[in-house]
Parts: C-alpha cells; sequence; structure tokens
C-alpha cells in the first residue's frame, strides 16, 4: 500500500515539474539596456499574467487527478490520460477546430522603393503572436511551426527563424485555433500589429475558419532544470 502511494506521489509530481518546467523554459535574463516600448512591455506583463494563472488551472487539474488516483484501482488509465492530456497541452499533437487564418505577404505601392523583402521581422512575430494569445488564441502555428513555450523566434542575418526554420516564404500563413473565431478575426483586423506590418510594406489579411489544423511539434521538447529524486530507503 504503502509502495503504491510512493508511485502515485512520484508521478505526480513529475507531471506537475514537467509543466512548471516548461511554463518558466523561457525566462531568460534582460539585457543590460531595456530597449522595450511601453506596447511592448505591457504585451510581456499580460503575457506573464496568463501563464501565472494557466499554472494555477493546471496545479488545480493535478490536485483533481490526485483525487482520482487516490480513489480508483486503474491507475494506468487516469495516468494515460493524464500524459496525453500533457502532450496536447505541450503541442506535441496535432489538433484541429474552428480558428482563424491570417496571411502576410508583402505590399507594394508606387512609392515604394526599398529592396526586395525576404521575411516578416522578428520582432513583429513576436508581437503577433502575443496579440494572438491576449485575443484568445489556444493553438497556433507559423508557417509549418507549432508555437511552443520554449518556441525561439529571433534574427539571424536579416532572416527570421521559428524553432530554427527559415521563414522565407510568402505568404506566411498563421493559424489559430480558438473558441470564438468572429471575435478574434475583428480584433485581429483592428490591432496594432497590423499598422506595424504596414510600415514594413506588408498586408496583413485574416479569415474566420470552420475547420483549420494546426500541426504538432516536430522537434524534440528539452526540459531543463529538473532531476531525478532518489527514493528513500
Amino acid at each position: 500500500m504503502m509502495k503504491d502511494r510512493m508511485m502515485i506521489f512520484t508521478v505526480i509530481t513529475t507531471i506537475i515539474g514537467f509543466m512548471v518546467a516548461v511554463q518558466f523554459q523561457t525566462t531568460k535574463e534582460p539585457d543590460v539596456r531595456d530597449t522595450r516600448t511601453v506596447m511592448e512591455l505591457r504585451q510581456e506583463l499580460t503575457a506573464e499574467k496568463e501563464k501565472q494563472q494557466e499554472l494555477i488551472e493546471e496545479l488545480a487539474t493535478q490536485e483533481e487527478m490526485l483525487e482520482q488516483l487516490q480513489n480508483t484501482g486503474n491507475v494506468e488509465n487516469v495516468i494515460e490520460e493524464a500524459i496525453n492530456g500533457l502532450k496536447a497541452r505541450a503541442g506535441l499533437t496535432e489538433v484541429s477546430g474552428e480558428g482563424v487564418l491570417i496571411e502576410i505577404r508583402p505590399y507594394f505601392d508606387e512609392n515604394y522603393q526599398g529592396g526586395p523583402i525576404r521575411t516578416v521581422p522578428a520582432h513583429l512575430v513576436r508581437m503577433l503572436i502575443n496579440e494572438l494569445n491576449i485575443y484568445g488564441a489556444k493553438d497556433i502555428a507559423v508557417g509549418s511551426q507549432r508555437i511552443v513555450s520554449t518556441t525561439p523566434i529571433r534574427e539571424v542575418q536579416g532572416v527570421t527563424l521559428i524553432n530554427s526554420r527559415r521563414m522565407t516564404t510568402f505568404p506566411l500563413q498563421v493559424r489559430v485555433l480558438t473558441d470564438d473565431p468572429e471575435q478574434l478575426h475583428h480584433y485581429m483586423m483592428t490591432s496594432e500589429v497590423k499598422e506595424y506590418l504596414q510600415y514594413e510594406n506588408l498586408e496583413f489579411t485574416s479569415a474566420p475558419m470552420t475547420d483549420i489544423t494546426v500541426p504538432a511539434y516536430d522537434q524534440s521538447m528539452r526540459v531543463r532544470y529538473m532531476a531525478p529524486v532518489k527514493e528513500e530507503s
């Protein structure tokens, strides 16, 4: 009996530890000089508050599962359901449903005098994802890349990389799952990121979809800052 309780406790603490690590792995030390605008700081603050709320909800879910484990004789099924749920939450499974399809492409008028547009700037991709999260996005893919909590979005030699994959194909499609596609669509069509994209000669379109598929994250999910705990003899 004691051994079963220890196994249940180990499984639950491992799951909670995994969620905490995934939630906070992207936290990095700030640069010596912070050049972010007030708008960017507000967006990041909102995103951090959302992460905190998600973690609180996840802890409540794990407490509920602990109670189920203590009151059921079929521990394996409960654990398997929990693992599948974690995979879905972490973006490791393909998901489909209602959502919004956003497309970004170059736009040139008669006054344009710049060179060719190779990519959507990384800071605008990050801004777009932040706004989507604020307005109710559940799952997001940019191009072929699923956005997860550990996804790096950076610019290398003038080209935006997402999950270390180059984003150089237009139109750049952003697929989003949400509970209210119409509302998200209207939010995005009046969003600040749309205006900033126009400044970069990029056209932004959005369309609600009754069925849209977001691919699974296709790379190894690295979880750091965790170590196995040895059982006391």
